[in-house]
């Protein structure tokens, strides 16, 4: 309890260190090449001298080969904190790019020029995923500073390549790197809610499928001359859509919604003029599926739905799989989850709950890879909006957090 209010005092006394180092990393636009940008490796060359400087000097790196940017890497860095006891290792994970501004002149301040104004800084990628970075480095420091030794190691992540797929960030080390183990708790500081109650432990299984009828081309005032691939398709989509209320009935209270959704989207173009009947159509549709199912298992009804559909058209059918990510949850009750929850309440006097999403996060490549993680912050999710923000009692208190649950007894 001593080294725990140690620590806690001197996150109280922080502010001026958390704002310093949100302005030297905002400075530097971390953006990937596929917006223009240069990578991360300026960003991560200051961090790790600013950590150095302070005394986090146990740093190692993982940088990912990419010929696209100057430094041909892709810097991805781990800086830890002994502790006395092996296992059960606490990992805090941020990630370091961030996105464009986006139109300048919906913004009050420059974007990449960290502004203190009425308790928030002001500038792109404070919040994300600056708040998660700082915070989790002053924690740490709050350990350092004070001589505490934790009885476990403390492990800072900060990844590349978060914003365009995690290709060069977290997916490389889980293929390149012997990083985790089973027993090590996660948290990734990169979405939350404004009370800081919503701890992420699922997404809904996603995939993207692209849906493609071939036919028979002929003039619209005898259709019967053809096989119209548009009327299939317009079939099939219906029948896809019928899929989550028919056979994947399930709910699970904690999504929103609660239910596996298999949504038609886009459509491509066929014929140019309204009087030919298409040969050739395509749509997609953009599925969230409950965990407790398998893509493959929708995969099979979709399957199903476009055998039926082509005998009654007449036509040829197939699918694209464009995008597919399908993992495990972390367990409600999974110990990171529960020393969370501690952490929370007494930090912020309030009940944490699990949650689920429907959009996708890194936490989806740590549990595919057997790692279950939570998804936590306190936040106002201002993110690749013009003007982000973040609230520095958010970055203060977010550190106290995680100095708990480094000092946490497990």
């Amino acid at each position: 309890m001593i080294d725990l209010e140690k620590a806690l005092a001197f996150i109280d006394g922080s502010e001026a260190g958390a704002i310093e180092l949100e302005k030297i990393l905002t400075a530097i636009p971390a953006l990937a090449p596929e917006s223009g940008g240069d990578g991360e490796w300026t960003k991560a060359e200051a961090l790790e001298a600013w950590l150095r400087k302070h005394g986090i000097v146990a740093i190692e790196r993982h940088d990912a080969p990419d010929g696209r940017v100057s430094a041909k890497k892709r810097p991805n860095m781990v800086a830890t904190i002994k502790g006395r006891k092996p296992g059960n290792r606490l990992w805090v994970m941020a990630h370091t790019d961030v996105v464009p501004e986006g139109d300048r002149s919906l913004w009050d301040t420059e974007p990449f020029e960290a502004v203190v104004k009425d308790g928030k800084i002001f500038g792109r990628g404070v919040e994300d995923n600056q708040q998660g970075l700082v915070s989790s480095v002053f924690a740490a420091l709050s350990l350092v500073e004070n001589g505490i030794v934790p009885d476990y190691d403390v492990k800072l992540l900060f990844v590349a390549d978060e914003e365009f797929g995690s290709v060069y960030g977290i997916q490389w080390l889980l293929a390149n790197c012997t990083l985790f183990a089973p027993d090590d708790l996660i948290v990734v500081p990169d979405s939350g809610s404004s009370d800081g109650a919503e701890i992420e432990v699922a997404e809904k299984n996603i995939c993207w499928l692209k849906l493609i009828a071939k036919g028979k081309q002929c003039h619209a005032s005898r259709p019967d001359d053809g096989a119209n691939a548009f009327l299939a398709n317009c079939e099939l989509a219906l029948r896809i859509n019928a899929l989550e209320r028919e056979v994947f009935t399930d709910r699970d209270g904690i999504f929103v919604p609660d239910r596996t959704t298999l949504t038609p989207t886009k459509k491509d173009a066929n014929v140019p003029n309204i009087n030919t009947v298409p040969a050739d159509d395509a749509f997609y549709v953009d599925m969230r599926i409950l965990p407790r199912y398998s893509v493959d298992s929708v995969l099979v009804e979709v399957a199903k739905a476009m055998r039926e559909v082509e005998s009654k058209y007449g036509v040829r059918m197939s699918y694209e799989e464009v995008q597919r990510n399908d993992s495990p949850p972390t367990a409600v009750d999974a110990p990171v989850v529960l020393l969370l929850k501690k952490a929370i309440e007494a930090t912020y006097g309030i009940a944490g709950r699990a949650i689920g999403v429907g959009g996708g996060t890194v936490g989806a490549y740590l549990r595919k890879a057997g790692f279950p993680c939570v998804v936590w912050s306190r936040q106002d999710e201002t993110m690749h909006a013009p003007n982000e923000y973040t609230r520095i009692e958010n970055l203060l208190g977010d550190a106290k957090v995680f100095a708990r649950l480094m000092l946490a007894e497990r």
